[in-house]
Order: structure tokens, then sequence, then C-alpha cells
């Protein structure tokens, strides 16, 4: 079987002298994992696009017992985002999120479409780096099943006035008279609601001041590891470097 796919490299594993395991995001797909033979040697063909955060077109073929890479064409290598290590750490935990979470042989365009965005977004700097873990982070855990209930208080049926609480374990909200939680205010609650709620070409298309943006981000993280149950070594060093 051969299949042509764009995809973006999500890992590179080095495997013996000269080749590597590579983990890539396809749109047909999903997740996969294939050898790419001889990809380290510099002459190679596929040497540059089968390097971390590539995205490129992919010629594979299976054999008796893995994926094989024989040809891979880069269409853009996000070479702005190695020349600064938040931007490249930040790109590294989005891959590592969608690697946990996307599906394996089964199509994952919407997946690979958020990261390209965000990423193209982080690698220009039109959009800060909190603005975009925040809406990366909860539109990938909304792909996956684990969509928040944010449409009115689960108490009492009520619209949240002011403040509300967000409940990491069940994943919805509260007013404050009954519940607690993660405590986020007006414009946070909207900012998640706009994320969940839009297709994707609309998700960026909406600002918050820069202190909002930082409470978004945090609360995002927390309902992406309440949910998913899974800690990250990626956001780990990401969140070393801030």
């Amino acid at each position: 079987m051969r299949m042509n796919t764009d995809a973006l490299v999500l890992k590179v594993t080095d495997t013996g002298e000269s080749d590597r395991l590579v983990t890539l995001l396809t749109s047909e797909f999903g997740v996969l994992r294939a050898f790419a033979n001889r990809a380290k040697k510099i002459n190679s063909r596929m040497h540059g696009a089968t390097q971390s955060l590539c995205y490129a077109d992919f010629s594979i073929y299976k054999s008796r017992d893995s994926y094989i890479i024989d040809d891979a064409s880069a269409k853009e290598v996000f070479f702005g985002l190695r020349e600064d290590i938040e931007k490249l750490a930040l790109a590294q935990y989005f891959c590592a999120v969608a690697a946990e979470l996307a599906p394996e042989m089964e199509p994952a365009r919407d997946y690979l479409r958020v990261l390209l965005n965000s990423m193209h977004l982080l690698e220009t700097g039109r959009r800060t780096n909190n603005f975009l873990k925040g809406v990366t982070e909860l539109k990938i855990a909304a792909f996956s099943g684990f969509m928040p209930d944010l449409t009115v208080c689960r108490g009492c049926g009520c619209e949240p006035s002011g403040e509300a609480f967000l409940n990491l374990e069940d994943g919805c909200i509260y007013c404050k008279n009954c519940g607690g939680g993660e405590i986020i205010n007006a414009t946070v609650l909207a900012a998640m609601r706009h994320v969940c709620a839009n297709p994707i070409e609309r998700i960026y298309s909406f600002s918050m001041p820069e202190r909002d943006e930082i409470r978004f981000a945090q609360v995002c993280e927390k309902f992406l590891l309440s949910q998913t149950r899974t800690r990250f070594k990626a956001l780990d060093f990401y969140k070393s470097l801030v």
C-alpha cells in the first residue's frame, strides 16, 4: 500500500547512523510513524523535509511491519521558530499535544490546520504566545472529545454575571452561587466560547487585554491537563523559559 499525503513532522528519533523514525501528523491518516532511511545524510533529498516542525508532502509505503518514507518535499520549514527558543519550545509543545490526542490512521485535517495556523502566527508574531497557547490547547481538546460545557451554569441554569467558575473535572461552568473551580472573568469566558463554537478560520479572530490572555492560557492549559490526565515534558520545558 502506498500513501501520498501532506504532513507536519511532530517528532524525529534518530535510528542507527543515518536513518530516522519520523512521527507525522497527516491530513488523511492522522498520526503515523514511518522510517526515513538515510535521511540524516546531508545529501539526502529527504534530509530537510524530515526535520522536526517541517511541513511537507510525503510518499509513504507500508512494508510487512512498518511504514517507510521513500520521498518527501518540504513546503514550509518555519525557520523563524528556530530563531526564538520560547517560540520553538511552544511549537514543540503543540506537536506533543497533537501526537498524544490526534487519531491514528483516521483523517486529522482539522488538527493539522490548527497546528499550521498557530505555528504561522507564532512565527510571524501576529499573535502572542499566550493567545496562541490557549487557542491551540482548547481547540485540540475540543476536537479530541474534551469539549467544555460553557453555555450556562451547570447548577442553576443561569448565565453567570461577572466572574464564573470552570470545574476542571466535569468541564462545566458554574456561577458564584453554585460551585467552585478556576475563576474566569467574562472576557476569558467569552474567549473560550469563541474558540469552541467557531470553525478554524475564525478561532483567531478576537482580542483581549494582556492580563486576560495570560489567564486564558492558564485556564486552557489546566483544563487540557485535567481532562487528558497527561503530563507533557515539552510543556515543562516551555514553562521553564517564560
